[in-house]
Parts: C-alpha cells; sequence; structure tokens
C-alpha cells in the first residue's frame, strides 16, 4: 500500500512539472507576423535576379501576396492583381509584390509569361513563409508606410474592385 502511495505521489509530481513546462514553452512570444508590430524583414531575389529588401520599401504601402502557380484560388486571384497593378502604374506610393511558396520558379514563370502577367516574383527563402506565418496560399499581407504590418488577408480577393481600392487608398493617404 505504502508502495502505490509512493508512485501515485512520483506519476502526479512528474504530471504537475509536465503540465508547467508545456506551458511555459506555449507562452514564448511567436515572431510570426503580428498586426501591429514591425512586418518580417526580408531580403528575397525575384525571378529576373533582382534582389528587394523590406527595408528599402519604407516609406511605401507594401503588398505582399503570397502565392503558387499551383494554386487554383491563386489563379483566380491573380488577374484582378495584374488589372489593379495596371490601373495605379504611376503610383510611387504603393507596390505589389509576390512572393512564390512552395513552388518551381521556372514553372511559376511559364504561367506569368502564358497569362501576361507581369508582377514581381519574388521566391522565397526558407525562412520567409515561417516568419509571416503563411497556413495556405494566397495571403496577403499590407504593410505600411512606416513597415509596420496593417492587414492580413487570408484567400483570395479581387483586387481591382472600387471598395478594395478604397481601402488601399485609405492606407495611402492615412
Amino acid at each position: 500500500m505504502k508502495n502505490k502511495g509512493f508512485a501515485l505521489l512520483i506519476i502526479l509530481i512528474v504530471g504537475i512539472t509536465s503540465i508547467l513546462l508545456l506551458t511555459r514553452t506555449s507562452e514564448v512570444p511567436s515572431k510570426k507576423a503580428t498586426i501591429g508590430l514591425d512586418a518580417p524583414s526580408f531580403e528575397l531575389k525575384d525571378t529576373m535576379g533582382n534582389m528587394w529588401r523590406l527595408s528599402d520599401l519604407k516609406g511605401r504601402i507594401v503588398l505582399l501576396n503570397f502565392w503558387a502557380s499551383w494554386c487554383d484560388s491563386c489563379k483566380e486571384e491573380n488577374p484582378s492583381i495584374q488589372r489593379f497593378i495596371d490601373s495605379e502604374k504611376g503610383n510611387d506610393k504603393m507596390i505589389f509584390l509576390s512572393i512564390l511558396f512552395r513552388d518551381d520558379p521556372s514553372k511559376a514563370m511559364q504561367y506569368m509569361k502564358a497569362n501576361n502577367f507581369t508582377f514581381p516574383v519574388l521566391i522565397a527563402d526558407k525562412d520567409i513563409a515561417m516568419k509571416y506565418g503563411i497556413t495556405g496560399v494566397p495571403e496577403t499581407f499590407i504593410i505600411g508606410k512606416d513597415g509596420m504590418l496593417k492587414e492580413k488577408i487570408i484567400g483570395p480577393i479581387h483586387w481591382d474592385t472600387p471598395e478594395v481600392k478604397a481601402a488601399i487608398a485609405r492606407f495611402i493617404d492615412g
């Protein structure tokens, strides 16, 4: 009987210790993109070999879209991205960048060329999706002129609608 009590006490102590350790581990702050905080920095090359740094874009609104050529929702969204970009030509207060997510750059460029899309396609490194907390594609982040993350949009949207354009204009004017 004494051995059973001692064994139960040991199990109880181990259980409580495990729970405390798990709780502390889950309380470690996430380093993923958080609205209201600085957007995670990046330095990525595009499919043309140009280097893009978030730090170089301060003072502009950055629309950062994660996508893939195999993604049907992205294929649905991309024409409206191109129309949005075309309608904003000459607007140096904002820039739309796409980041290729888990995709072959050559396949993505074939897709871009076949559809006459001209927006920049950055090639993801191993950390960028983790930094931004990507759960799937498409996902878009709106980064303010000050480098702070303003919005996260999960799923496709129609970028060329008056409502979306007005929302983006508020970020530009604000």
